[in-house]
């Protein structure tokens, strides 16, 4: 930033008294403090300009970086009471012990200045990405006096020009195999070139007709450089008329009986079909965008870049985030882009799935980073063509969040990791390995269900999955209340032998370590009554609740709150997640049963009459509350069918199913 001058709060100069165009203040002690309240600036001391903040431990180590149009504005909602914080915040607020901002003229300075010292200081609290692999690219080294194309990872190669990213390596090589038939350039590595041409040998790729540079001794560097560029430009725009001329070039050849040059245009020809066959074409000709997909959830989440030239997707990558502090979808959009064009230019058009607040400081951030200049326009897409190739992008990040915590879950050391950290987290006396996780889920209080997953060593196990449904009407805690009292009741049989010993583990296997439920304070406290009214105080309880991330414990008024990435918190949101899906589809399931079966109990109603119910009223609970006139009016359905609909649908007590119905999926 042109101009730029860093002075300290409450002098009107900077250094050697000139004026300041930024201005920096600080305040904290030496010594790290466990209450904000006790380093929390003066709201009149901080400024209302734009600016960049940091939050510095005891140590001095930055531990978050942070920009803000108003600064007063943005740094007053750290300093809430910190049960009204997102966990994560409040866990960086109280690792802090002082914080301080800099001053900048405008949005897009504070973006550069944020940018910059997020690269310097890596924060543990921003948003981390981690590329999964390195991608790699197809090369030109324009800058040689015979450019070769070559596959390569290095983003730095001075003056080349890059394709790509591509998925995998093979995809690159057959794309050069492919196009160096249609344009014969230099593949050969530098020392082969040198040698080649200080001797007037041909290379060895050359002579065996895989490299098409002067070293081959058949074009000159002039004609290799010409060629070159006919190939940069294919690549860069996919333009059909280049094999339009080659075709008229190829009938002028065969119209002068000249056959080996024609059969040569013609293998040219079809090289360069094959490779717009396999560039998938998602949008019109001449559409240069980039469109970036996001599957997220509370402590990660995937992106998915679509590279598309010429209407044709020529490259994607993908990235996992790790997401330390509560970002909205426009703060993790920003930081994306950052990562995503630090070492190569933007297009002059970008789809995300959701502008970020400063999006026109973002965008002429990313026009500075063309070479060549232009504007650069940052779009969502609801409708049409982009927002097709949008939803696809988004649609390849949900599988790619989907595969990182499979590969994470896989991972034993990470298991073991996760185990031993949950030990010591809630004070176990030893790992839990066998975990139970328990899930109520219902419809407006109807079909009431819960369900039971089970991890053993940290995996799932769905043959001990099962399913309950619950008696009658009751809330969530009379609920859970409920379902642990069936579950648990069949404890005392750990001790029969013999068959009934193998009958018994068979439903509901072995002992848990411990107990979780999908939940905050009131859900834990509800469990642990019903683990005492039955007499049990040997199996540990913690809940996990969704919105925070907080794990609440027993007779505790403060949760126990894990480091952002710790596996152990990352294995419990797996098992909670899951339990929250086993009951919602055995909910569902049981809801379509439920009404399927007691309308086909009316006389005169038919699959056929069933369907056109369902379809008119959209939805069981519609059709429930629905009166005779109402239910009347769909097709098919007579006064006296309708009258024998409300009757059937009138309130009525459902039987239970058998404790621990075992999992259909399992």
């Amino acid at each position: 930033m042109a101009g730029f001058v860093e002075g300290r709060t409450g002098g009107g100069t900077g250094p050697g008294g000139r004026a300041s165009a930024g201005m920096t203040g600080t305040v904290g002690s030496p010594a790290r403090l466990s209450d904000p309240r006790d380093w929390k600036p003066k709201s009149g001391d901080i400024p209302t300009q734009p600016g960049v903040y940091r939050f510095r431990d005891a140590s001095g180590r930055v531990l978050y970086v942070g920009k803000a149009i108003n600064l007063r504005q943005r740094l007053s909602n750290y300093f809430q009471p910190p049960r009204s914080l997102h966990q994560r915040t409040r866990h960086m607020v109280l690792s802090a012990n002082q914080v301080e901002w800099t001053v900048v003229g405008s949005d897009f300075e504070a973006l550069q200045l944020e940018y910059t010292w997020i690269k310097e200081f890596d924060p543990p609290y921003n948003v981390k990405f981690r590329d999964d692999k390195t991608y790699p690219y197809m090369a030109l080294t324009m800058a040689d006096e015979a450019p070769r194309v070559m596959v390569t990872r290095n983003h730095r190669i001075p003056g080349a020009r890059y394709f790509g990213p591509y998925p995998k390596v093979w995809a690159v090589r057959e794309t050069i195999e492919l196009m160096v038939k249609a344009f014969p350039i230099r593949t050969c590595s530098d020392s082969s070139y040198a040698k080649a041409m200080a001797s007037g040998r041909p290379c060895f790729a050359g002579q065996i007709g895989r490299c098409g540079g002067p070293c081959s001794q058949k074009v000159t560097i002039e004609e290799h450089r010409a060629i070159v560029d006919q190939f940069v430009a294919f690549m860069a725009s996919h333009d059909r008329s280049v094999i339009a001329r080659l075709q008229r070039e190829m009938k002028e050849a065969s119209a002068a009986f000249e056959y080996e040059r024609a059969a040569r245009l013609r293998d040219r020809i079809q090289a360069l079909e094959n490779v717009l066959e396999k560039s998938a074409v998602v949008l019109p000709d001449g559409v240069d965008t980039d469109v970036f997909g996001v599957e997220e959830d509370e402590l990660a989440a995937a992106v998915q870049q679509f590279v598309i030239r010429g209407g044709r997707v020529r490259g994607v990558r993908s990235w996992v985030v790790d997401k330390e502090l509560d970002v909205t979808t426009g703060e993790l959009v920003e930081q994306m882009l950052e990562s995503a064009y630090e070492s190569e230019p933007p297009p002059r058009e970008i789809i995300v799935p959701a502008l970020p607040d400063d999006a026109s400081a973002l965008e002429s951030w990313l026009a500075a980073m063309r070479p060549r200049g232009g504007a650069v326009e940052l779009r969502t897409a609801r409708r049409g063509d982009k927002a097709a190739v949008l939803q696809t992008a988004t649609l390849n990040a949900k599988q790619s969040l989907m595969l990182y915590k499979s590969k994470r879950s896989a991972d034993y050391l990470a298991r073991t990791r996760a185990l031993t950290d949950l030990q010591d987290a809630l004070g176990l006396p030893e790992a839990p390995l066998r975990m139970e996780c328990y899930d109520v889920s219902h419809l407006g209080g109807t079909n009431i269900v819960a369900s039971m997953v089970v991890f053993e060593d940290g995996l799932p196990k769905k043959s001990a999955y099962r399913k309950f449904a619950v008696n009658g009407y009751a809330d969530d805690l009379e609920s859970l209340h409920q379902v642990l009292t069936r579950r648990l009741s069949h404890l005392e049989d750990d001790e029969i032998s013999g068959i009934e010993e193998e009958v018994q583990r068979r439903r509901f296997a072995y002992r848990p370590g411990l107990i979780i439920v999908d939940g905050g304070q009131p859900q834990v406290e509800a469990a642990a009554r019903t683990l005492a009214e039955l007499g049990i105080h040997d199996i540990p309880i913690c809940g996990l609740a969704k919105r925070l991330e907080e794990i609440w414990l027993p007779g505790s008024d403060f949760p126990v709150i894990l480091p952002r990435n710790s596996e152990a918190l990352f294995m419990l949101q797996r098992i909670r997640d899951e339990a929250h899906r086993f009951a919602i589809s055995f909910q569902r399931a049981k809801r379509s049963q439920d009404i399927g079966s007691v309308l086909a109990e009316v006389p005169g109603l038919g699959p056929a009459r069933v369907k056109a119910l369902l379809k008119h009223f959209g939805s069981v609970k519609q059709l429930r509350s629905a009166s005779r006139e109402q239910i009347g009016e769909v097709r098919g359905i007579g006064p006296a069918i309708a009258e024998a609909i409300v009757a059937r649908l009138s309130p009525t007590s459902d039987n239970p199913a058998e404790d621990g119905e075992p999992a259909s999926d399992g």
